[in-house]
């Protein structure tokens, strides 16, 4: 599924109402059909789910929107996760990628979403009692009845994939992981080596090149900084985040876009090829995104390092 090149995809934790045991209806389902239509609007093809979002109910009205939509399943890519486990077994949260874990949440996800297969599945986060060889033994199981055709990950440092990697027949094709011009561990990590700053970032070094070296597609999740550079968000800004959004609407002016496609295509220049997450459930935000692809192709060396430096309120060592 890596293409070495950065894509849009639209994350669904939004969709399905609340987060509690109560049901979804008829607004929740039409909400679900309408961001999947200003998605498709501007060219996303593969859509972000988890077992968790909303109570399995992000799952559910993305299903009933398949199901009434005839043939939008097979002009569409579908992932999502498991491995988080939440209010069970007298723990709030706890992670469990054990093999029936594996096996009984992508059976609950598929019946959800109504489809016989996804075509990619993302372990949600690192599971400390993993055993390697019962998520192989999953992993296989599910990609030989047809329910899954590729694997992916999310919240691994390079090291992690590596050895689960070890164990598996498959490769993994993806990595999912908070990048964004809010959350800039990722690239903090990259110039801070050797310097005291760098104690300040907790980001695995040298994920970010495990990734690009063995073909892994970066997948960056709150890749819109929740709406803090762009208007999208009414909390009172740091002073560096409140130049940096003035910083976004002036470059997007000059090249007549949105602040949103700004902010994506500084993800998108990275030669690591990231691909943004955008989970927005506001039709319009979404149809905003539409130009990060050729802003990334347009932005200069200097305007990239123009807006990080902006962001991190200092300069760079």
């Amino acid at each position: 599924m890596a293409n070495g090149r950065g894509r849009l995809i639209y994350g669904c934790m939004g969709l399905g109402g609340s987060w509690d045991g109560t049901s979804y209806g008829a607004a929740e389902i039409d909400q679900a059909a309408a961001v999947i239509d200003a998605a498709r609007g501007i060219g996303v093809e593969l859509f972000d789910h988890a077992d968790i979002y909303r109570s399995g109910k992000s799952e559910a009205v993305f299903g009933e929107v398949l199901a009434r939509s005839q043939g939008l399943r097979e002009n569409i890519q579908l992932q999502t996760k498991c491995g988080i486990r939440l209010g069970e077994r007298g723990l709030d949260t706890h992670y469990d990628l054990s093999r029936e874990a594996i096996l009984e949440r992508v059976n609950g996800s598929l019946k959800r979403l109504q489809t016989d297969y996804v075509d990619l599945l993302l372990l949600h986060r690192p599971d400390p009692l993993m055993d390697p060889h019962e998520v192989a033994a999953a992993v296989g199981q599910l990609m030989a009845e047809g329910k899954v055709r590729q694997l992916g990950v999310s919240n691994m440092s390079g090291a992690q994939i590596a050895f689960l990697q070890d164990e598996l027949e498959t490769p993994i094709v993806a990595n999912q992981l908070e990048m964004s011009l809010l959350r800039r561990d990722w690239v903090e990590s990259t110039v801070l080596v050797n310097h005291p700053e760098g104690r300040g970032y907790s980001f695995p070094h040298g994920t970010v090149e495990y990734c690009v070296a063995n073909g892994v597609e970066l997948q960056a999740y709150g890749s819109l900084a929740q709406g803090r550079f762009t208007g999208a968000q009414s909390a009172e800004l740091s002073p560096a985040e409140s130049a940096t959004a003035d910083k976004l609407a002036q470059l997007a002016a000059g090249k007549n876009t949105t602040p949103e496609s700004v902010l994506l295509g500084w993800l998108m220049k990275h030669p690591a090829g990231i691909s943004p997450v955008v989970g927005t459930t506001n039709p319009a935000r979404i149809r905003a995104c539409a130009d990060a692809a050729s802003v990334a192709a347009g932005m200069s060396r200097a305007e990239w390092y123009g807006l990080w430096i902006s962001a991190r309120g200092s300069n760079i060592p």
